[in-house]
């Protein structure tokens, strides 16, 4: 974003040094990873070649070692992701890069995925948590919270309609619910889930616990 914000400011002549500085970029969220981690595994993407990684991951925390055949990083909501052929699952996968532990290139050839296949597991779907989408997620925005709904980019090939009441009715295709869970979740009471039932139970079983959290601790 920064290197865009320059090209605008070259191509209008602004050379004052100071003008970037009236431009501000705020990041939440973001999760840092080991720069030497960053540096093999785009070294690996660039020079194709396989890579050997320690990879503790959150769900499970639990570490493994494992040898993948990087084919893309992937810069998703201020977070870097390295997108490869896991030879342990035979499957592509993501991995968060700071969850990298230990990494080392090794001197075999990347096994190299068509860009159509890339694109059809981590494009197709919701997120990061990628593969052939099988579900659609209905939502609807409350007629106060409807234009917030109509301007936010959840998924490319997303489906949204202003209703009759004023609400805002939402249609996104995911495979994996668990990010999607997340994102409904910020919206609170504004977004109800209508579609498909198993979502729907998610999102009140999140509630429910979520006020459990609040409510008075009966004393033994």
């Amino acid at each position: 974003m920064q290197e865009h914000l320059k090209k605008i400011l070259a191509t209008q002549q602004l050379n004052d040094p100071d003008a970037i500085k009236r431009i501000r970029i705020l990041t939440m969220l973001s999760r840092q990873p080991a720069l030497q981690h960053f540096q093999s595994a785009a070294s690996a993407v660039l020079q194709r070649k396989q890579l050997d990684i320690v990879y503790h991951g959150r769900g499970r925390d639990r570490q493994t070692e494992r040898i993948v055949s990087p084919q893309r990083l992937t810069h998703y909501r201020d977070n870097w992701y390295l997108d490869a052929w896991c030879h342990k699952r035979e499957a592509l996968r993501s991995f968060a890069v700071e969850r990298i532990a230990a990494c080392q290139m090794l001197d075999h050839a990347a096994r190299n995925i068509t860009d159509n296949e890339l694109n059809g597991h981590f494009a197709s779907s919701y997120g990061i948590f990628a593969g052939q989408a099988r579900h659609t997620a209905v939502l609807r925005f409350t007629a106060e919270r409807a234009r917030w709904g109509a301007d936010e980019q959840w998924h490319p090939r997303q489906q949204g309609q202003f209703l009759l009441d004023g609400s805002y009715e939402l249609r996104i295709p995911y495979a994996n619910e668990t990010e999607l869970v997340m994102d409904i979740l910020k919206h609170g009471a504004a977004v109800e889930v209508i579609a498909p039932e198993a979502l729907r139970q998610t999102i009140l079983q999140n509630l429910q616990q979520a006020q459990e959290n609040y409510l008075p601790k009966q004393k033994e």
